[in-house]
């Protein structure tokens, strides 16, 4: 019989102290994660700063801004994503000055933007989800695609709809309208992936690599 093992009081103190302590691990992870929704929310900001390009008489202008939606998705994963994206509309709705043009306050919410702005969301969330699939290898090829779905299809989803149920625009002149944005937002697309994969090269624990549903289920699946 192996004799007892006792417990040092100043062993358990002192991991009772590091579990409580505010500098402990879990705290040192939130406050990382809180740092960087910040600093993507701000990026989203500061992409604002060249300003709103209106083309062919829209009411939605051409912006750099959805290049910092796309990279919070490919770089922070879906829920950081999300909430860089959230964070910055919060601080619109709050009258910041913050969307290309110095467009702020509730008013932007009941625009013909509106759809867009709420896309980001869904968009951010789908690039950062599907991120997370393609990691650790994360090739170009399937990351435009995916990145192309989330920041563009995503987004137009919602946004075109929402534009022409606003404006009154009959449906198939919204979708045909919205080609104006497709190269600039091909354009951003290119970039994103091209950033996040060398982010994603130097940094590898950003996201936590996820398999697809179907890989998983293959996985468990008992041997025939």
């Amino acid at each position: 019989m192996s004799a007892p093992q006792h417990t040092s009081p100043d062993a358990s103190a002192a991991t009772s102290t590091d579990e409580a302590s505010p500098y402990g691990p879990k705290r040192r992870s939130t406050a990382t994660d809180l740092a960087q929704i910040a600093v993507f929310a701000a990026l989203i900001a500061a992409l604002g700063l060249p300003g709103a390009l209106y083309l062919g008489g829209t009411a939605v202008p051409i912006t750099f801004q959805t290049l910092g939606v796309m990279l919070a998705g490919a770089i922070l994963g879906a829920r950081k994503g999300f909430l860089s994206v959230l964070l910055f509309l919060a601080l619109v709705a709050a009258g910041l000055p913050l969307l290309s043009g110095g467009r702020g306050g509730i008013s932007v919410f009941v625009g013909p933007s509106v759809g867009y702005l709420l896309g980001w969301l869904l968009g951010a969330a789908l690039i950062g989800r599907a991120t997370a699939r393609l990691l650790p290898a994360y090739r170009i090829l399937p990351a435009l695609l995916w990145t192309a779905l989330g920041g563009i299809v995503a987004v137009y989803l919602v946004g075109v709809p929402v534009f022409a149920a606003i404006t009154g625009t009959p449906l198939g002149v919204a979708i045909a309208g919205s080609a104006i944005f497709l190269p600039g937002d091909l354009a951003k697309v290119v970039v994103t992936v091209l950033v996040a994969k060398g982010v994603h090269r130097a940094w590898p624990g950003l996201i936590a690599p996820r398999p697809w549903p179907w890989t998983r289920d293959a996985a468990v699946a008992p041997a025939a």
